[in-house]
């Protein structure tokens, strides 16, 4: 069976930027596809391709069994990272407005009920809250009842209930089989959302799979923070590996160390360790290895090897970071 969306090899070039380096990917119908990875990574130019709002330089996009620019618009939600629609306009009749652009639209009121403003509908766009204009906007990608919906950064400064109702109206057009493409910076709204999840870094798919096959591959190992003044040499003789976190999840104020590799059976043993050393501490939390865990350690991996490969051409890494400023996701 063909996928449903469809990159193979594309590749994207702006001057001397590098914006996509043959990334591919497929998705199927009924499949939730979320695009993680860091600003300037190539997010937004690929879904730009994928929906044939720019042409890539090389490789090749597929979207319904055709090229992305011959596929009834009808048949496509698209939700822009960038959207500005008029102001002075209602929620209702901003929607009645895209609705009216297709021939078999959803009735605006529905829509507007669910992405939770069916109270809203009488208040113009600029007198909504910013996460409450998201959810209009969202609203607008939905009016046509799609069978492939792109999302670029849907709950962006979304309140968490709003983005709750957002991430079920997600859900149930999957159910529906509709296929989605999202991006998000949110890699809780990745792992409660997508079957599949690909961590896109300067071009390229790194690695692609289930949120569960990412973890267990890239996640690391299980951790307990110790919040403690104490610095890792004070816990030589523990049996587990211990380490001051570089990565801010795991920092605190007040400082802290990270025991690897332990299960919560064992957490007993490194309490007693503490109190048999002296060990003043304030905080105990035990953690699995999650999404963040995975990007944070391939993004970390690909920057390394990304620098590495500046430094070997005698460059800095400034210029490409200064090109790259123009690329927003």
């Amino acid at each position: 069976m063909e996928a449903v969306v469809e990159a193979t090899d594309l590749e994207k070039t702006y001057g001397e930027t590098v914006a996509l380096a043959g990334a591919s990917l497929a998705v199927d119908r009924g499949e939730v596809f979320a695009l993680i990875g860091p600003n300037g990574a190539g997010k937004t130019t690929l879904v730009r391709a994928l929906t044939g709002t720019t042409e890539p330089d090389g490789g090749r996009a597929r979207l319904l069994g055709e090229p992305p620019t011959a596929v009834d618009r009808g048949r496509l939600g698209v939700l822009p990272q960038e959207f500005s629609p008029p102001g002075r306009l209602s929620a209702r009749e901003l929607l009645s407005y895209y609705a009216g652009l297709y021939d078999d639209p959803r009735d605006p009121d529905d829509v507007l009920a669910d992405v939770g403003l069916a109270d809203a509908g009488d208040t113009w766009y600029e007198d909504l809250s910013g996460g409450q204009q998201r959810r209009v906007c969202v609203g607008s990608a939905l009016v046509n009842d799609p069978d492939v919906c792109f999302l670029d950064e849907p709950t962006t400064g979304i309140d968490p209930a709003g983005r709750r109702t957002v991430w079920r109206l997600i859900e149930d057009l999957a159910d529906r089989g509709t296929t989605v493409v999202l991006t998000t910076h949110d890699m809780a709204e990745a792992e409660r959302l997508a079957d599949r999840v690909g961590l896109l870094a300067d071009g390229s798919l790194v690695a692609q799979g289930s949120p569960e096959a990412l973890v267990r591959e890239h996640g690391g190992a299980s951790r307990l923070t110790v919040e403690t003044a104490a610095d890792p040499e004070a816990f030589d003789d523990l049996e587990y590996p211990v380490e001051r976190p570089e990565r801010g999840r795991d920092r605190s104020s007040t400082g802290a160390v990270v025991v690897r590799d332990i299960e919560p059976a064992e957490i007993g043993a490194v309490v007693d360790f503490l109190e048999a050393e002296g060990i003043e501490y304030t905080e105990l939390s035990w953690a699995e290895p999650d999404l963040e865990d995975v990007y944070l350690a391939l993004a970390d991996r690909t920057e390394r090897e990304r620098t590495a490969r500046l430094g070997d051409a005698g460059g800095d890494g400034d210029g490409d970071e200064l090109a790259r400023a123009g690329e927003t996701a």
